[in-house]
């Protein structure tokens, strides 16, 4: 039997190039039952979502307050080299109730209020995408996947747009480049 599809979609009201919302954090949920209610034990964190991370990576803040005992230890590498770390068996709770129960995470150090990186061992799981259409930012995942997105075969069914030369100076009353017949000023100039 198929899990059932589950998705959320974090909107930001400006570009933003980075990608945070809230998560929560449990120590693992065992059940048997396809329908998971998070726990209310489970502690709200900043999570930032993060393509370049293999895994996922909680502080010692996150360890402490969820009260978590380690699993063992690997080596990870990182922009400051490589370095051995706690490996921990948490469940996590993203935005509308998708969650990974039994997830493998390392122990970190994160900037500024960042408790939790969301790394591909959870994004590679599901479909993922990030927008910025009128000046603002919304990425949206969900899991399992459904279809593989092109956005090069959904670009060929687009009407096709008038287009400028980005190296050629055009005068105001010169005829248009895109080949409309109308003076520039008239057209692409507006």
């Amino acid at each position: 039997m198929q899990p059932p599809t589950v998705a959320f979609i974090s909107n930001y009201d400006r570009l933003s190039n980075v990608l945070i919302n809230k998560v929560y954090i449990s120590q693992v949920i065992s059940s048997s039952s396809s329908q998971i209610t998070r726990p209310s034990n489970a502690s709200e964190y900043n999570a930032l979502w993060d393509t370049g991370a293999t895994g996922s990576v909680i502080t010692r803040k996150v360890v402490d307050e969820c009260d978590l005992k380690p699993i063992g230890i690997a080596n990870v590498h990182h922009a400051n080299g490589t370095s051995t770390t706690l490996v921990y068996l948490v469940s996590v709770f993203l935005p509308n109730n998708v969650c990974f129960r039994s997830l493998r995470v390392t122990e970190g150090d994160l900037a500024g209020n960042i408790e939790v990186l969301i790394g591909m061992d959870i994004i590679g799981k599901g479909d993922f995408a990030v927008s910025n259409k009128d000046g603002k930012t919304a990425f949206t995942f969900r899991i399992p996947s459904l279809e593989r997105i092109d956005f090069v075969e959904q670009t060929k069914n687009l009407p096709k747009t008038r287009t400028l030369p980005s190296s050629s100076k055009v005068g105001r009353n010169d005829p248009c480049p895109c080949g409309s017949g109308k003076k520039y000023k008239r057209c692409c100039g507006r």
